[in-house]
């Protein structure tokens, strides 16, 4: 007899899926090793962090960057996440007739709260095989902010506990730090 398996959607069949309406238009969903993935509601610190470091990040970039928030990221073909923030290289057309990828992307930020151990157990792996620089988890559970570098096939071979008091300093932009306790501060 055979074991049960899981089909694995694709990003193809992802898409095709909101087109024909199995998925809402509404639907706050995510692609992650060819499973869809519910997406946890944006409650007001949540929100109001990723508008802060947009803030910072607009403001620090000077055309070196693309700041861009909560959008899809091309991965590979069974992974799409929408990371809550990303600083990318810039594209001429901003990205019109394609998702941004892993070599686009100097550093993803997840700000988690209820979602904190999907950021870590699920997504951090993949962004890690895929060959991300740089991952900030902006920990609202705990108030810090972890800083993962040094990808590899299963994770991050690096991972730095910063909180209020320290400087989150992109690896790529050593300029644009983010002072961690007003990141933090509700």
């Amino acid at each position: 007899m055979l074991a049960p398996t899981k089909h694995r959607f694709n990003v193809k069949e992802y898409y095709r899926m909101a087109e024909t309406g199995v998925l809402k238009p509404d639907a706050r969903v995510e692609l992650l090793n060819g499973e869809i993935i519910d997406m946890s509601p944006v409650g007001p610190l949540h929100g109001g962090v990723t508008n802060y470091l947009n803030q910072v990040f607009s403001v620090a970039s000077k055309g070196r960057w693309m700041t861009a928030i909560q959008n899809p990221l091309r991965l590979d073909d069974h992974s799409e996440p929408q990371p809550d923030l990303a600083l990318l290289k810039p594209s001429p057309d901003f990205y019109r007739r394609r998702h941004p990828q892993p070599e686009d992307v100097y550093l993803l930020v997840e700000v988690s709260d209820a979602s904190l151990s999907t950021d870590r157990e699920e997504k951090l792996p993949i962004y890690g095989r895929a060959g991300i620089a740089e991952v900030w988890i902006v920990n609202l559970v705990d108030l810090t902010v972890e800083v993962y570098r040094e990808p590899h096939f299963t994770g991050y071979g690096s991972k730095t506990i910063l909180r209020a008091g320290d400087q989150a300093i992109p690896r790529a932009f050593p300029d644009a730090a983010v002072d961690v306790a007003e990141l933090l501060k509700h």
